[in-house]
């Protein structure tokens, strides 16, 4: 292997370690690891300048998008928006925690018909938070099953995996997409799967620790967005019908604008913090009250989005990425070979903590599908078979700004994440390989 791959690797193994035990703030990790790898690869300040410039223009918007959705849901919650649903889904599924863990998946697999995990996270999450809040079930787990539900759905032609993949295999997307359409529906059964097992998983541990699901809901929130003296402001605003239904409006303007993409997601989420405030809180006191109470999360997720911004400007422009991905299969022995495209696919997720979504299909994908093609293995064959083995483990990602804004807006932590969602994502996803594998869409 090269020095800059094996710079490139050490980095990201780090940066993962580090934020998997937890020992520093990820900023820390994001920033100073690979600035520290640019400097030993050789490169210069002017470099890992242009370097972050590149890295920052890319999650920018992402950043800007963050700083103003959780603004603008944060207001939503003071004021009550999401508490008919909760009561809704709670009276409807009678607190069943299982119930609740399938909903999630299909709830999540409709926001990404969009094919913007960003705006997956932004419609679910805030909606679906407060109820796993209230009946004290695990926020990871919310986030691992609209992770895995999104990933799945995430197949679609335009969306960013598919897209990157025709381009690399020179064919339609459309004409890649439809034979997958069995593969989703095949993911989404085995989402429910989980859902369920997982599900009651959960409510063994629920009733273990709360005596039952009801007493547990029964509880107040551990985990309040407002203090005592925005309560009051809050009921005063919740005791207004026609104010609720005007939210309510502004809500689905928000998330349709959002979905419908005519304009950028910064700039909806700009507008609806806008008329937000007015109307819920005429007075500017408690206009920049609300401001004040949710700028300390916003901030907080937004420096580490441009934090990996940076990390992803550095290991890209230093070109360790695509080294890494090209001296992957050079050290794979010669008797394997021919089944390279089953072995990338095979450990598809955990490249996705490796590999960025560019340098997994623009890098890797060439060089597996080069190898492939010289054994005799069809190119489609090799571009499912990385394809379904990496899809699902998308958003656990360090490398997607999705995932952060999602952990962001769920107050969860990259590295728990990871340990909780790694071992049933890598372990749907293989089911489903070998799922395509048995519908004949793999040739072995």
């Amino acid at each position: 292997m090269g020095v800059l791959s094996i710079i490139g690797f050490l980095t990201i193994i780090i940066i993962v370690l580090l934020l998997i035990r937890g020992r520093v703030a990820p900023i820390i990790a994001l920033v100073l690891t690979p600035i520290i790898a640019a400097v030993i690869a050789g490169f210069g300040l002017e470099d890992i300048g242009t370097f972050f410039n590149d890295g920052i223009a890319d999650v920018v918007h992402v950043a800007i998008m963050f700083i103003f959705a959780i603004l603008f849901f944060g207001i939503m919650q003071d004021v009550g928006l999401f508490d008919p649903l909760i009561r809704g889904m709670i009276t409807i599924s009678q607190g069943n925690v299982i119930a609740i863990s399938v909903g999630s998946v299909f709830i999540a697999a409709i926001a990404q018909l969009d094919g913007s995990g960003a705006s997956t996270f932004l419609i679910t999450i805030p909606a679906l938070l407060p109820l796993y809040k209230k009946l004290k079930m695990n926020p990871y787990l919310l986030l691992l099953l609209i992770a895995g539900s999104a990933s799945i759905m995430n197949m679609l032609p335009w969306a960013g995996p598919l897209g990157r993949s025709a381009s690399v295999l020179n064919m339609d997307v459309t004409e890649l997409w439809r034979p997958l359409i069995p593969v989703q529906a095949i993911g989404l059964v085995l989402m429910i799967a989980l859902a369920i097992v997982l599900g009651y998983r959960e409510k063994r541990r629920i009733t273990k620790e709360y005596g039952s699901v009801e007493a547990a809901a029964a509880m107040e929130p551990d985990v309040t967005s407002v203090d005592a003296t925005s309560e009051s402001i809050n009921k005063a605003s919740e005791t207004v019908a026609w104010k609720f239904w005007l939210n309510v409006l502004l809500a689905i303007a928000v998330v349709g604008t959002l979905v419908w993409g005519i304009i950028p997601a910064g700039l909806v989420f700009m507008i609806g913090v806008s008329l937000a405030l007015p109307l819920n809180y005429p007075n500017m006191e408690d206009q920049m009250d609300r401001i004040r109470s949710h700028a300390p999360n916003a901030l907080m997720m937004a420096t580490i989005i441009l934090a990996a911004g940076t990390f992803l400007g550095i290991l890209t422009g230093t070109g360790m990425l695509n080294a890494i991905a090209e001296d992957v299969v050079k050290v794979i022995p010669a008797f394997i070979a021919p089944y390279i495209h089953l072995i990338i696919g095979f450990f598809g997720v955990p490249f996705d903590l490796l590999l960025s979504t560019d340098a997994y299909y623009f890098a890797l994908m060439p060089v597996v599908e080069q190898i492939a093609t010289g054994f005799g293995i069809d190119s489609l064959s090799t571009g499912y078979a990385m394809i379904v083995g990496n899809i699902v483990g998308t958003f656990i990602s360090p490398f997607s700004p999705a995932v952060w804004l999602a952990l962001g807006l769920a107050g969860l932590e990259m590295g728990r994440h990871i340990r909780y969602s790694l071992f049933w994502l890598w372990g749907l996803s293989i089911v489903l390989l070998a799922s395509t594998v048995a519908i004949g869409l793999i040739t072995v």
